[in-house]
């Protein structure tokens, strides 16, 4: 049971092992359904590689988050990290500059698993209208996006009142009706020969590519597009304050989900593009893996590869839903969002962050642009990649963390690494899909981008403002109580009247 703080901020329980922690993060090797189709339009078969260096990439990144879980085992994950490392320790000014740097890469991290809700909601919209023709005479897809949305946040808020170890047991159920089928779908048009390796090896690369400045922009966009999908699994790290023994719990979940992801996401595609080719693929961006189902298994495949995407969509929904809801309540905990958004329930569940997150979402899906939400997002989340791993950096050499017990270290020399990645992801990425924006979808993402992580400074500077107010109060009721305790004491003592 969790404990309600006097400011109202509520602590979360330890009630879950690695795999129950790596249930809950099995969404993300399903992250890449939105861009099957997306990449092998700009890097035709080559994409599979980027795929495969993304997840790389991830364990480059998640070695250090993995170390700073166990170094910080209170905080929760990239959020809280940041957080901790940035703020100045005893600050007596009226405003801390680290503290506002660590809560905006918090805030970049919320706003990147955010949108996750409503771009999978439209999703499953759409399957939906084509799965089922009477839906579709009634209602149209928009429509069936804003109910699915409705119901599957009201059914997920439901299971995630009663605690984190229940939506684990969530997770369990939608990974074996999900990751199951699409393992099986993946590997078998290998095994059945429907995959043409001619369609890989012929198609490696598109005819007009060149080594240019407009081309190496698109492929730094496409690279910050990827890792929102493959390197999402550092979610696994966010239940830090969670896990019964974090030290071992957080490294074990961080990387048996990488490695699963680095099979899902290289062969998926590879199966994908080895069937259909990239021209095929590209006729059908949305989702690619119905004609292949179609061309394995026959119409009745399709039917369930429809049914499998559907729990897959609601397994990421539910990864994202959690995390989003850990990020605000670590902000209001290092009093970086209002405090109301740290409440927690009985059962250790922020319910005021959950309520808010899918609030959110709903009015993203009211938007409809799924390619505008998703580029939002990538742009949030590489933010929240490089500051994190700035954090890392600080960590390693600032005197007052140096010398922290380190259950689990990175290897000798890793804050060189975490440098070379957070420069990568800050400016590099973020220059790059803001590039790839204005060339697919013009500025509307980008700006949407842009404006909700602005947001973040009003909120913050309120937020200091109620902390101040909220220490005021405290000290003068302590003063109060010390004044009356000495009254008592001197019975002599006349009170001032005023």
């Amino acid at each position: 049971m969790s404990k309600n703080l006097s400011d109202g901020v509520g602590s979360l329980e330890r009630s879950i092992d690695w795999k129950q922690g790596l249930a809950i993060a099995l969404g993300v090797p399903l992250l890449i359904l939105p861009s099957l189709g997306y990449l092998p339009m700009y890097l035709s078969a080559a994409a599979i590689l980027v795929w495969g260096l993304s997840v790389l990439q991830g364990f480059m990144q998640n070695a250090a988050y993995a170390e700073l879980a166990t170094t910080f085992p209170k905080a929760s994950g990239l959020p809280g990290f940041a957080q901790h490392i940035f703020r100045t320790e005893n600050f007596k000014g009226k405003y801390d500059k680290g503290k506002l740097i660590g809560g905006f890469s918090a805030w970049s991290y919320w706003f990147a698993w955010n949108p996750v809700l409503a771009i999978f909601s439209i999703l499953v919209g759409g399957y939906l209208h084509g799965l089922f023709p009477a839906l579709g005479e009634t209602f149209t897809e928009y429509q069936l996006s804003l109910i699915s949305g409705l119901v599957i946040f009201t059914g997920l808020f439901v299971v995630s009142w009663f605690g984190l170890k229940e939506g684990a047991i969530l997770g369990y159920i939608l990974a074996a009706v999900s990751l199951i089928p699409l393992v099986v779908l993946t590997v078998a048009p290998f095994a059945t020969g429907h995959v043409d390796l001619s369609n890989i090896t012929g198609n490696w690369v598109p005819t007009d590519w060149a080594w240019d400045m407009h081309h190496i922009l698109i492929l730094f966009g496409i690279f910050a597009i990827a890792q929102w999908s493959a390197c999402g699994w550092e979610t696994a790290a966010i239940y830090g304050p969670e896990y019964k023994n974090p030290s071992k719990d957080v490294p074990k979940a961080l990387f048996a989900c990488g490695v699963i992801c680095f099979f899902a996401y290289v062969l998926v595609q590879a199966a994908v593009i080895g069937v259909l080719g990239v021209d095929g693929v590209i006729a059908e961006p949305v989702s690619p893996l119905i004609p292949v189902a179609q061309a394995v298994f026959g119409e009745a495949g399709a039917m369930i590869t429809i049914i499998m995407l559907i729990a897959a969509m609601i397994l990421i929904i539910q990864t994202a839903y959690l995390g989003s809801s850990r990020a605000m309540h670590s902000m209001a905990t290092e009093g970086n969002l209002p405090r109301i958004f740290g409440k927690t329930n009985r059962h250790g569940t922020p319910f005021i962050a959950l309520l808010v997150t899918a609030a959110f979402n709903m009015v993203l899906i009211s938007m409809g642009s799924l390619a505008a939400i998703l580029a939002a997002a990538a742009i949030g989340y590489t933010c929240a990649n490089g500051i994190s791993l700035f954090a890392y950096v600080k960590a390693k050499k600032h005197p007052a963390f140096a010398d922290l017990e380190r259950p689990f270290k990175a290897p000798r020399g890793w804050k060189h690494v975490a440098m070379l990645f957070g420069l990568f992801n800050l400016p590099l990425c973020v220059i790059g899909v803001v590039y790839l924006n204005s060339l697919e979808i013009g500025w509307a993402s980008t700006w949407l981008g842009f404006i909700v992580l602005s947001l973040y400074i009003p909120i913050w500077f309120y937020s200091q403002h109620e902390t101040r107010r909220s220490n005021n109060k405290a000290a003068a009721a302590g003063s109060s109580a010390n004044e009356s305790s000495y009254d008592a004491a001197d019975p002599e003592r006349v009170l001032d009247p005023r």
